[in-house]
């Protein structure tokens, strides 16, 4: 606001200073000339009716000659004061829509409304640096979640789009450098209900900011950064960043995950995606040659877990000098059949394109089917809106940037112990995951299921903190029983128990409960609001255990005799 106001009284300073003398010369005026009173008599306006007068006419309101009819000099000092004031306001208001539209002041204004927005707070909220296609598609992942959310970003039309989204929770967006400091602490970076920082804009170095800036000024904020170069991804990690996200690294990860662990893929699948949107079929890519379109970023992740899998590939790179390509490298952008048997398309398993160009990535797909109709495709798209005509080309596995890293951020902020599940699943046997594939199938059915981690805390869930602290007994599959029919489990089912440092994945039923245990959960949409009313409510949870029994004809338990209240 101080802002505001500099900006306004320098600017203003003067028209305003004009005003006042035109204003003062004129009420001077009209006490100086002598008028007649009704009477016939001299008679001298004094300086509250000259100032009423010159109010009403200066504004051009025009009321009449007050108190009596002017005589023609009064009326001649009049038309030089109307013509002087009308120009003056002609002047005052120009200069007041010339500081309307100029940005510094359109800035301040905005700077100080999204200021005043972000304080106002009164939720957890992350700070999201970015509003690309990748950040659009998060901040739609939270508001249909019900979390939170500040933007900031360097784009002004972003930020213009984001206003003109509908959204059921009010997002404040800001068009701000977000490699500056200040700009993360006017976002909310200090303010006590941020709950983390998201850094997905596409420049890496930009993300590092982001990243030394949230660690060195609140270091115990969760910082999740999106990272495409390795050697930047390693120094985020020095600077103690919480999550990390290399597009080309995880996708090639689940690839070769694909590979050796087909029940191990479909589980990040399942509990990646959408909640309520079909489930994904399981993938069984070949093991055998696949030829590799593209030697740059992505191609090189590629490449390094193919070989981790024992899985031979043939390289094709249009400018090997600049990709570092092995010499061994077929030389073309793989568009052109020629190139493709040179690689020997016709006797391989796979094929991945990898380029940067949506175009050609397509036309190598389309030719490699045409020589290879067995061939397992994995595409790369690089802008959001070709996403039709990949959907098209029905290519066996699509890496989509945006929609890829605003998914493993959505799982990461809103579940977080998913990440320590899935690092245990994947150091499982294949027959363990395919247990645990079929058991998440058969509680979700054919659509994707919801996560939730419960947590034994006071805070998280009292009744259940509470009953522990009494030296009660409570067994995991306790707090699975149905609230409104104990004789009927949740469709649910446990994935995960931490305690301390230690994970058990599938925990038992018969799983004794301590306070501190943070327990991840896989089911249905409505599952996890009937399970957090056991865990929060103490008649609730006395229920399930058996300690009080219904009333007849009607839902409400009563206690058993002698059972504690």
């Amino acid at each position: 606001m101080p802002t505001i106001f500099f900006l306004i009284f320098r600017r203003l300073r003067n028209p305003l200073i004009l005003l006042v003398c035109v204003y003062a010369i004129a009420v001077l005026g009209l006490t100086l000339i002598p008028g007649v009173d009704d009477q016939g008599q001299p008679w001298r306006m004094g300086f509250f009716h000259a100032f009423y007068f010159v109010s009403f006419m200066g504004s051009t309101i025009g009321f009449g000659e007050i108190p009596y009819p002017f005589t023609d000099e009064q009326r001649l000092w009049v038309l030089f004061c109307i013509y002087t004031s009308v120009f003056v306001w002609l002047y005052s208001i120009g200069t007041v829509l010339s500081l309307v539209q100029n940005p510094a002041f359109r800035y301040a204004v905005t700077h100080t409304a999204f200021r005043r927005n972000v304080q106002r707070i009164v939720e957890p909220f992350y700070v999201v640096c970015g509003y690309g296609d990748t950040g659009r598609l998060l901040i739609h992942g939270l508001v249909r979640r019900g979390i939170r959310a500040v933007i900031l970003d360097y784009n002004q039309d972003r930020i213009n789009n984001l206003e003109l989204t509908n959204l059921d929770i009010f997002v404040p967006g800001l068009q701000a450098d977000v490699s500056d400091p200040e700009n993360l602490i006017t976002a909310g970076l200090k303010h006590i209900r941020c709950a983390g920082v998201v850094a997905l804009t596409n420049d890496d170095r930009t993300n590092l900011k982001v990243a030394i800036t949230s660690k060195l000024l609140n270091p115990d904020l969760p910082v999740i950064c999106r990272s495409e170069i390795h050697d930047v991804g390693l120094n985020m990690e020095s600077f103690g960043t919480d999550q990390i996200i290399n597009p080309f690294e995880l996708f090639a990860d689940r690839l070769a995950m694909a590979l050796h662990s087909p029940a191990g893929y479909i589980i990040h699948e399942w509990l990646t995606s959408s909640p309520d949107t079909p489930l994904s079929e399981p993938l069984f890519p070949p093991k055998g040659r696949w030829v590799l379109c593209g030697y740059g970023r992505f191609g090189k992740a590629m490449e390094r877990y193919l070989s981790f899998e024992g899985v031979e590939a043939t390289i094709i790179e249009a400018d090997p000098a600049l990709t570092q390509a092995p010499a061994d490298s077929v030389l073309g952008r793989g568009t052109e059949a020629v190139t493709l048997r040179q690689a020997g398309i016709e006797q391989a398993v796979g094929i991945v394109a990898g380029t940067d160009d949506d175009a050609n990535n397509l036309s190598i797909i389309m030719t490699a089917r045409e020589l290879n109709p067995a061939l397992f495709t994995v595409g790369r798209q690089n802008k959001q809106e070709n996403h039709p005509l990949f959907e098209a080309a029905e290519l066996n596995m699509v890496l989509q940037r945006s929609d890829f890293i605003a998914r493993t951020a959505i799982t990461l902020i809103t579940n977080p112990l998913l990440a320590e599940f899935f690092r245990t699943v994947d150091t499982e046997d294949e027959e363990t995951n395919n247990v645990l594939a079929s058991r998440i199938s058969g509680v979700a059915g054919a659509r994707v299921p919801v996560t939730w981690t419960i947590d034994v805390s006071k805070n998280a869930a009292p009744a259940l903190a509470i009953r522990l602290f009494q030296k009660a007994v409570t067994r995991l599959g306790e707090i699975t029983i149905d609230p409104s029919d104990r004789t009927h489990p949740l469709p649910c089912i446990a994935l995960l128990l931490k305690r301390g440092p230690n994970c058990q994945l599938l925990p038992s039923p018969d799983t004794e409960l301590a306070l501190g245990d943070r327990v991840l959960f896989c089911g249905r949409q409505a599952t996890y609001a009937r399970m957090r009313s056991t865990v929060v409510n103490q008649n609730t949870l006395a229920y399930v255990v058996g300690q009080v029994e219904p009333r007849l004809g009607s839902r409400r338990p009563t206690p058993k005799p002698g059972a504690a209240r």
